[in-house]
């Protein structure tokens, strides 16, 4: 009898490593899926800001649209950090190539932009 016993655990103990394994992906899927609920609910707060409050967080109305129109179960917060970076990048790069301009032209940003274009 104590072959058979000794046989079933052996066997038993994969398909209990392989049903621990499957549970906690689906712990993490769920995890993951209530953080993307939870955040869209925070975007949803950011869609309240007019555009002058948006560009001072360095996203726009369509960086907005843009994250929504992911599915459900993606966080929208991803999309808006990437978009943030992308802006930030973009004018860095601008102002990087108008101090290195040297045409004697003064480059002065229009006086309807923020304030945070200038940094």
């Amino acid at each position: 009898m104590p072959l058979i016993t000794g046989l079933a655990v052996t066997a038993a103990s994969p398909l209990t490593r392989a049903i621990h394994i499957l549970g906690a992906g689906a712990v993490r899927g769920l995890k993951r899926l209530g953080r993307a609920i939870k955040n869209r609910h925070s975007a949803a707060m950011l869609a309240r800001l007019d555009d002058r409050m948006l560009a001072d967080i360095g996203i726009t109305r369509s960086d907005l649209r843009d994250a929504y129109s992911e599915p459900l179960w993606h966080d929208p917060t991803d999309v808006l950090a990437q978009r943030a970076r992308e802006h930030r990048r973009s004018r860095r790069q601008a102002v990087f190539e108008c101090s290195t301009d040297t045409s004697g032209i003064s480059h002065r940003p229009s006086a309807d932009r923020p304030a945070q274009y200038l940094i």
